[in-house]
Formats: C-alpha cells, sequence, structure tokens
C-alpha cells in the first residue's frame, strides 16, 4: 500500500490515482537529492586540477556533477594563468635584481594559499551537498 502526497489515504498497489481526492500516484522523476547523492564524488574529482575531465565526461546527465565541474574547470583555468602571471612577473623582476625576484616569487607564491583554500570551500560544498559557488571566481560559466 501506498500513501496518496495529498489526502494522505492509503492507495494499493497499482492503482494510478488516489481513490478518495483522485490524485495522481505516479512516482516521481529522480530528485535533486538523489542526483547529489549519487554524484558526489564525482563532484569533489572536480577540484583536483585536471581530473574535473573526469566528472565532465562522466556525468554528463548530472546538474551537481555538471555545476561542481564548472567551479573546478573555472579553478583550474584560474590556476594555470596565475602560473603564467607569476612566472612573466618573476622573470620580468629578475633583470632588476634576484633578490627582489626571490621576494616578490615568495609574495606572489603566497597568493597559491587562495587557489587551495578555495579548492577547500569547493571540496566542502561538494561534501556537503550544496550549489554554492566559490568566492571570487565562481559566477563565471564554462559548461552549460
Amino acid at each position: 500500500m501506498r500513501i496518496c502526497r495529498k489526502c494522505g489515504a492509503q492507495v494499493a498497489d497499482g492503482v494510478m490515482a488516489c481513490p478518495q481526492c483522485g490524485a495522481p500516484m505516479i512516482e516521481p522523476p529522480k530528485t535533486p537529492q538523489q542526483d547529489v547523492e549519487q554524484n558526489k564524488v564525482m563532484a569533489v574529482l572536480a577540484y583536483f586540477g585536471i581530473l574535473v575531465l573526469i566528472p565532465i565526461l562522466a556525468a554528463k546527465e548530472s546538474k551537481f556533477a555538471r555545476f561542481h565541474a564548472n567551479q573546478g574547470l573555472i579553478l583550474l583555468i584560474t590556476g594555470v594563468a596565475y602560473s603564467i602571471f607569476v612566472q612573466v612577473v618573476i622573470k620580468i623582476v629578475a633583470f632588476i635584481s634576484y633578490a627582489l625576484a626571490g621576494i616578490v616569487g615568495i609574495a606572489l607564491g603566497l597568493a597559491w594559499l587562495l587557489l587551495l583554500v578555495l579548492a577547500i570551500i569547493g571540496i566542502i560544498n561538494a561534501v556537503k551537498g550544496e550549489f554554492k559557488q566559490l568566492p571570487l571566481i565562481g559566477q563565471f560559466q564554462i559548461l552549460k
């Protein structure tokens, strides 16, 4: 026996509508919560650099995994762009002074901690099952 979601009456299995109120007794489609529970691992993988390709390719139908794959891809692109920026700045500063290049390199290297913190925030959001954008960079969308 099943319970009618509208009026609470007991309905026999196989009956298509509630005999009390007439509400349809069809099974609802896959809920977002089921999607979240089935794809948490994929969502977490999205925050481990190139492993973002796994949820992009293997969980195309999951809105949850796709959301976190987008966040992870943005984080990866930001990290690559920042790495190129750091290398260029250090090479330019090295022409002035090697000591200054070392100091600038350390200072710019500390900013990598921000990217690490963003990855940790993304992993925590994925484990909690939340559709929450990363601070600073999360508003961009690459994957649809």
